[in-house]
């Protein structure tokens, strides 16, 4: 008989965390996309101060990419 681990109630997520940032490039931050559970800090009009928080906590660069009419979308992992 094989058996299948299910999920419980109130265990820690295991997995990795997604963040978003949508920027302009002088530097505003438009928007914050994030990962269900993904622990963040609260985010600033600046978009090089929440990048510089979401470092801080441990989350890391995986993609820059240029996106239309002068944005920039960083994606942070953990």
């Amino acid at each position: 008989m094989r058996r299948e681990m299910q999920p419980m109630i109130g265990q820690a997520w295991t997995g990795r965390h997604v963040v978003f940032l949508h920027c302009t490039s002088d530097n505003q931050l438009l928007s914050l996309y994030k990962s269900h559970h993904a622990p963040i800090e609260p985010p600033q009009p600046n978009c090089a101060e929440t990048l510089a928080q979401f470092l801080s906590i441990g989350y890391q660069i995986h993609a820059i990419t240029s996106l239309a009419q002068n944005e920039i979308q960083y994606v942070l992992v953990l």
